[in-house]
C-alpha cells in the first residue's frame, strides 16, 4: 500500500471497474463439504453424524434447487451477493448500530510528532482535516492509485462511499445515501458538518474554486469552539443516531413533522463530507497502551458524532484524533487506506503548517438549530441512556507486543496473520478448555464489488494443535509437526476465501433464496451445530488483521461473552493488539 500511495500513475481509481470479474458461485458440493469440516471440532460422534445426514439430504433435495435458482440469479448480476449482504449484515438488522456495527479506531500520530498535548486540538485539527480533504480531491479526480495485487487490480468501489455518505434510519430497513461524484460525473458536496457540545455546525470547504488552508479551517473551528463555550449546550440531536433503529426511525420522522427545516438540516448532515467531532474528553494514550482513547472512540459521547456517516473523524481536547465510521457502506481497508495516508503527510511534514498563514474573507460557518419539544428532548435522554448502559457491558484493551513481529515470523517461513489466528485459537483453548468458533475477515475485492468472506480459523487441525500443547507428554517434534498442518490449512482457507471459494456466503445465498421462494427454512439452518459451529452470526470470536501499518481499529464481538479482536502486525518493534471483550446485559 505504500508504495501505491507514493507513486504517481496515469490509471484512474475506478477504471478497471467495468473488466472485474462477476462474484462466482461456489460449487455445492464443495461448499458442504467444507461447512462439515468447520462444525467438527464442536461436535461429539454422534451430532456429527446426525449433521452429516442432514447435509446429504440438503444436497440431494432442496440444496440443489436452491442453488439453481442461486445460478439463474448470478447470471443477472455481477455481485449476486452485494444487495443481499447489504440488507441482512446492516440495513435490515435493529439493534443500536453506532455501538454494535461502527468500527472505529485512534489514530497513530501520537507515536511521532502530535503526542497528547492540551491546547492543539484545533491546530492539529485543521491540519489533519486539509489532508483528508486532499484525499478527497484524489478520489474526484480519480488520482488515487488502484490497489492491486500484483498486476491484478482490485474493486475500488467502497472507496466511492468514505464521504458524503449516511445512512437513513427506517421502520424495518435502513437505506444508504450516496452524495459523492468524481469531477467527471459532475457535482459533489463540498461541506462539512463539526459537532460540539450538542450542537451542529456546518461550512463549505472550498472557496473559491479552491480549498480552504489549514488556518482558514482553523478560523471555522475556533470561531464554532468559542461560540460553544460561551453559549449552553446544544440539545444533542446526534444522540439519537445511536438508538435502536425503529426507535431512531420514529424519532427522526417525529423531528421532521415538527418542522420541515428539520429535514433541511438533517440532509445538509448527510451530505456533508465528514463529521467533525469536537469532543471534550482528554484520554490517556501511549504507544504501549491505546486502551483508553480506543474506549472513547467506541463508546465516547454520543452527542458530538452522527453513528449514520461514512466518517467521523473525532478530535479531542489533548489533540489525539480517531474515527468512528458506519460499516454498511464500506471495510475496514478503507478507513486503513486514508488513515495511512494522513499519518504519512502529518509525518513528512512534522506536524506542521509550512505554507501561508494568510486567510480569506470566508463566510462564517453556519449553525444548524433544529426546532425541538419535549417529546424531543425525552428521546435523546432516553437514547443517551441506552447507548451509555450497553457501552459499560465492553472492555476494551489495547496493548502492544513488543518481543517480536513480521519480520522473525517471516524469516520463520510461517505466515505473520496465521501466527496470530493459531496463536488466538490457543490463548482461547487455554482460558476456556474448549475450541472456540472463530470469524476473520478474507476480501473478496477480485471481483466487482466484491466485500468479504469468512475465514473459520477454528479448524480441526487448529485444535489437534492445541490439545498437543496442552499434552505435557506430546514431542516437541509432535506439536510442531500439527502447528504446520494448522498453518497449511489455514493459508489454504484463506486463499479459497478470497478467490471465491468460501462457503459461509454461499450457505447465506442459498438461505436467502429459500425464503424469497418462501419455502421453510431448511434443516441445515435449524441444526444446533450450524450456530454453534458460528453461523448465523453466532461467532464467540469475532477478527481481523488490519494490515502491516501503524493503523489500528476494533469493532464490538458478535455475540455476548465473545471477543472482538483486531490487529496489525509491524516489521520488528511490536505486534499490537486489539482485545475486547463484551460482558453479558444486565
Amino acid at each position: 500500500m505504500e508504495n501505491q500511495l507514493a507513486k504517481s500513475t496515469e490509471e484512474r481509481t475506478f477504471q478497471y471497474q467495468d473488466s472485474l470479474p462477476s462474484l462466482p458461485v461456489p460449487s455445492l458440493e464443495e461448499s458442504l463439504k467444507k461447512y462439515l469440516e468447520s462444525v467438527k471440532p464442536f461436535a461429539n460422534e454422534e451430532e456429527y453424524k446426525k449433521t452429516e445426514a442432514i447435509v446429504q439430504k440438503f444436497q440431494n433435495g432442496i440444496g440443489e434447487k436452491l442453488q439453481q435458482k442461486l445460478l439463474e440469479r448470478a447470471k443477472e448480476k455481477r455481485n449476486w451477493l452485494e444487495d443481499w449482504w447489504l440488507n441482512v449484515a446492516y440495513l435490515d438488522v435493529r439493534i443500536p448500530s453506532q455501538l454494535h456495527v461502527n468500527f472505529g479506531g485512534p489514530a497513530s500520530h501520537i507515536e511521532h510528532y502530535w503526542p497528547p498535548k492540551e491546547g492543539t486540538q484545533l491546530e492539529r485539527g485543521s491540519i489533519s482535516l486539509w489532508h483528508i480533504l486532499n484525499y478527497w480531491q484524489l478520489l474526484r479526480k480519480e488520482k488515487l492509485p488502484v490497489h492491486k495485487v500484483g498486476n491484478t487490480p482490485l474493486d475500488m468501489n467502497q472507496f466511492r462511499m468514505l464521504f458524503a455518505t449516511c445512512k437513513v434510519p427506517g421502520i424495518t430497513r435502513d437505506s444508504l445515501i450516496n452524495y459523492f461524484r468524481t469531477e467527471s460525473e459532475g457535482h459533489c458536496p463540498s461541506h462539512i458538518a463539526v459537532m460540539c457540545r450538542g450542537r451542529v455546525f456546518v461550512f463549505d470547504v472550498m472557496h473559491e474554486g479552491c480549498l480552504m488552508t489549514p488556518p482558514e479551517i482553523l478560523r471555522q473551528l475556533t470561531y464554532i469552539q468559542q461560540k460553544c463555550r460561551r453559549e449552553p449546550d446544544g440539545p444533542g440531536v446526534a444522540a439519537l443516531t445511536s438508538e435502536e433503529r425503529t426507535r431512531w426511525a420514529k424519532a427522526r420522522e417525529y423531528l421532521i413533522s415538527l418542522n420541515p427545516e428539520n429535514l433541511t438540516m438533517l440532509e445538509k448532515i448527510q451530505s456533508s463530507l465528514l463529521v467533525f467531532c469536537l469532543d471534550d474528553g482528554s484520554p490517556r494514550v501511549t504507544p504501549e497502551d491505546y486502551s483508553q482513547v480506543a474506549t472513547k472512540v467506541l463508546t465516547g459521547d454520543p452527542t458530538v458524532r452522527w453513528g449514520d456517516k461514512s466518517y467521523n473523524l473525532i478530535s479531542f481536547s489533548n489533540g489525539v484524533f480517531g474515527c468512528n465510521c458506519d460499516h454498511a457502506p464500506y471495510d475496514a481497508m478503507v478507513i486503513v487506506s486514508i488513515s495511512y495516508y494522513v499519518d504519512q503527510k502529518i509525518f513528512e511534514s512534522e506536524g506542521r503548517w509550512t505554507g501561508s498563514d494568510e486567510v480569506r474573507d470566508i463566510p462564517l460557518p453556519e449553525e444548524l438549530v433544529f426546532t425541538v419539544d419535549e417529546k424531543v428532548l425525552n428521546d435523546i435522554n432516553q437514547a443517551k441512556a441506552q447507548y451509555f448502559k450497553q457501552a459499560s457491558d465492553l472492555q476494551l484493551l489495547v496493548y502492544a507486543f513488543t518481543s517480536f513481529g513480521k519480520k522473525l515470523t517471516k524469516k520463520k517461513k510461517l505466515h505473520p496473520d496465521t501466527f496470530v489466528q493459531l496463536a488466538l485459537q490457543l490463548a482461547y483453548y487455554r482460558l476456556h478448555g474448549r475450541p472456540g468458533c472463530c470469524y476473520e475477515t478474507a476480501m473478496t475485492r477480485y471481483f466487482y464489488h466484491g466485500r468479504t468472506e469468512t475465514v473459520r480459523s477454528c479448524t480441526v487441525e487448529a485444535v489437534r494443535w492445541c490439545q498437543s500443547m496442552q499434552d505435557p507428554s506430546t514431542s516437541l517434534f509432535e506439536q510442531q509437526h500439527r502447528m504446520l498442518e494448522a498453518f497449511a490449512k489455514h493459508n489454504k482457507m484463506m486463499k479459497d476465501c478470497s478467490t471465491g471459494k468460501g462457503f459461509d456466503r454461499h450457505l447465506l445465498g442459498l438461505s436467502l433464496i429459500a425464503k424469497e421462494e418462501c419455502l421453510p427454512v431448511p434443516e441445515l439452518f435449524t441444526d444446533p451445530l450450524f450456530s454453534r459451529s458460528g453461523g448465523g452470526g453466532n461467532f464467540v470470536l469475532s477478527t481481523s488483521l488490519i494490515g502491516y501499518l501503524r493503523v489500528q481499529g476494533v469493532v464490538v464481538p458478535m455475540v455476548h461473552n465473545g471477543y472482538g479482536f483486531f490487529y496489525h502486525i509491524r516489521d520488528d518493534r511490536r505486534q499490537a493488539y486489539t482485545v475486547e471483550k463484551r460482558q453479558p446485559l444486565q
